[in-house]
């Protein structure tokens, strides 16, 4: 394989060139940010698009976005820095530097709840219908921002020779993600590893849960039912694929991945939900 090379051997997929950036104006421009920014675009459109059908006003959603998009990226950095401290002790100016990943999506979500909760107090609006307004444009940025992973060679799993195993040089991934197992499995002579495309795993998990929700959403019983099942599913999905991959953020001293015990917490956050807001509906 060449250093842009990205094969599906068992699919008979053969990329030869996937770069990690393009030039524009003799600049060059990570993928992996213009993918999220595709994506964020598109969620933006969809969800001024839904706000204007139930009545609401697309205005707070355009001026939320500006400060949304702005705390989001903020939080995911402070996430991944904060569970891989060791990596930027040394040199904190590397915080900073975002343009080879290092974007925790947990912590995106979680500056996006508070900046949506504080700014729908601010404006006197219901959170729970600006958080269903906004789940569905959520889920579109993650299955975007997911192949931003994949232009950059990162989140992928352990080894695996399955029907979606997935190719990748040496040369292009990090050393600190190459496990035991996947270092065992090198065929003696090649240049690549070859692993689960967690990322293609999640985007499609994602693709389920944005497409029963879309289905549901005109049947919902009560505001906020649909970050109710967007709490579930993505939990749901997120414990068992990050079971697979092999960056996964530790909880210092326990040696839990934090991200599989998210996951849980957040499955049950959405079943209370669920079951106390239908309790008091009825």
């Amino acid at each position: 394989m060449n250093d842009y090379s990205i094969n599906f051997p068992n699919l008979g997929i053969y990329l030869d060139y996937v770069p990690k950036s393009v030039e524009i104006f003799g600049i060059n421009i990570a993928l992996y940010g213009i993918i999220i920014g595709t994506g964020m675009l598109l969620a933006l459109l969809y969800v001024v698009r839904e706000a204007k059908k139930t009545g609401q006003n697309p205005d707070h959603y355009w001026d939320l976005f500006v400060v949304l998009i702005i705390f989001s990226v903020i939080g995911a950095r402070v996430y991944y820095v904060i569970f891989f401290w060791d990596m930027f002790k040394d040199d904190l100016w590397s915080v900073f530097n975002i343009r080879n990943g290092g974007l925790a999506i947990y912590g995106g979500v979680i500056a996006g709840a508070i900046t949506v909760f504080v700014y729908s107090r601010k404006k006197k609006l219901s959170f729970w219908q600006m958080a269903d307004t906004l789940i569905p444009g959520l889920l579109i940025g993650q299955i975007m921002g997911r192949f931003g992973n994949f232009t950059n060679r990162e989140a992928f799993g352990g080894y695996t020779d399955g029907l979606f195993a997935m190719q990748l040089p040496v040369s292009m991934v990090r050393q600190r993600d190459i496990s035991a197992d996947i270092a065992e499995h090198m065929i003696e002579g090649t240049n690549y590893i070859q692993v689960h495309p967690t990322f293609l795993y999640e985007s499609l998990w994602n693709l389920a849960v944005l497409l029963v929700i879309l289905l549901y959403k005109n049947k919902k019983k009560f505001e906020g039912e649909l970050l109710a099942f967007y709490l579930i599913g993505y939990g749901m999905g997120r414990a068992w694929i990050e079971g697979l991959r092999t960056d996964q953020l530790l909880i210092p001293w326990i040696g839990l991945p934090v991200s599989q015990v998210l996951a849980v917490i957040l499955i049950g956050v959405g079943i209370i939900m669920i079951v106390w807001k239908r309790k008091k509906v009825r």
